[in-house]
């Protein structure tokens, strides 16, 4: 009977095979065409022709594409259309290789899948991201100041450090997950979806430090490049200059700044501010607080003392996403386990699991 019932489900899975689906398997395991090719016993031109459509595998065939992906055969069954993550705001489109790239929009596409299937269940907050476009060949106007400036008046409310980046931003309805280690070469990335915007970390850059100032960047493009091009140097300049108004405004902090290389004093402002001390310097030397030879000089002794690598001070556990955690729960406690929301939104129940870590 299981064996029945296991023909069955293959044969359905092969009627309504999705070249997308698999297309989407496999960037999610991070293979290439070859590599999914020599597990399954055929060739990169076979896988090609499945995934462009052209031609629909056998039944034997799904099973092991099924068995070499990790998912059951029911990931291949086409279904509603899932969201596009073309426009996926990457750091640097040079530091990581196409493989890894999809390998992180892949997750994206899946937990934007578990966000809409939550969404049936339960009520997460409501999107509300200020949007202040600044055009994407603005090299040196005050555009990405004045961004981050109304984006503060909305969010943080309050002069001086932001308490928690990752809760104001899960306060207006952004998502924000970390990526998987599988996809511990790709920076922090953003993807301004709709309904629902989405911010992704790196668990591999495990700095208190860094996340809040990269959470801070990701929100600049959403704030600023709804429909910019993804990864120009201009923008990501503009993401960072948002960063840093939005982090250490030039009204609440410009007189804390030291003239010098005041390593105490930095060691200080960086606790209050949750800020690293290379985030200090460079705001110091924008805001014309520190000169340029003193700020050359000061970065010269990060380097050589290996503080641009791990600064001075006590670490800090990251900042942590709860919104998809506490959702999950409310759902589980109404009768919907992880299995059950998993089967809903056609992912295998281990790729929830590291998107969405149990507490």
């Amino acid at each position: 009977m299981n064996d029945e019932r296991t023909a069955r489900r293959v044969a359905e899975a092969r009627l309504l095979f999705d070249c997308e689906r698999l297309t989407l398997a496999r960037r999610l395991r991070g293979l290439r065409k070859n590599q999914l090719a020599q597990a399954v016993g055929s060739t990169p031109r076979a896988i090609g022709q499945y995934e462009a459509g052209v031609q629909r595998p056998e039944d034997a065939v799904v099973s092991r594409l099924a068995i070499a992906l990790g998912v059951p055969v029911e990931f291949f069954r086409g279904g509603p259309g899932g969201v596009s993550l073309d426009g996926a705001h990457f750091r640097s489109l040079r530091s990581t290789s196409q493989i890894e790239r999809d390998q992180a929009l892949a997750y994206g596409r899946i937990a934007a899948d578990v966000v809409a299937a939550l969404e049936e269940l339960v009520d997460l907050p409501a999107v509300d991201v200020p949007e202040y476009v600044v055009p994407p060949d603005e090299i040196a106007g005050g555009g990405p100041v004045e961004a981050a400036r109304v984006a503060r008046k909305a969010l943080a409310g309050e002069p001086g450090p932001v308490p928690h980046v990752v809760r104001t931003l899960e306060a207006r309805g952004v998502v924000v997950l970390v990526l998987p280690d599988a996809a511990d070469r790709v920076d922090a990335f953003s993807v301004g979806l709709h309904p629902r915007p989405m911010v992704f970390f790196n668990p591999a850059k495990a700095d208190y430090w860094r996340n809040r100032f990269d959470g801070a960047h990701e929100l600049g493009h959403l704030v600023m490049h709804a429909d910019a091009e993804p990864g120009g140097k201009i923008v990501e300049d503009q993401a960072h200059r948002f960063a840093a108004e939005f982090l250490m405004p030039a009204e609440d902090i410009a007189d804390e700044l030291p003239r010098t290389a005041d390593w105490d004093r930095l060691g200080t402002l960086k606790a209050e501010w949750g800020v690293s001390i290379a985030a200090l310097l460079y705001r110091a030397r924008t805001l014309r607080v520190m000169d340029e030879g003193v700020y050359r000089n000061a970065m010269g002794t990060l380097s050589s003392r290996g503080w641009r690598r791990q600064e001075p001070g006590p670490a800090r556990a990251l900042e942590q996403p709860t919104m998809l955690t506490r959702a999950l729960e409310l759902v589980a406690a109404a009768g919907t386990d992880r299995d059950a929301l998993a089967e809903r939104a056609r992912v295998t129940r281990a790729d929830l699991d590291l998107l969405v870590p149990h507490r």
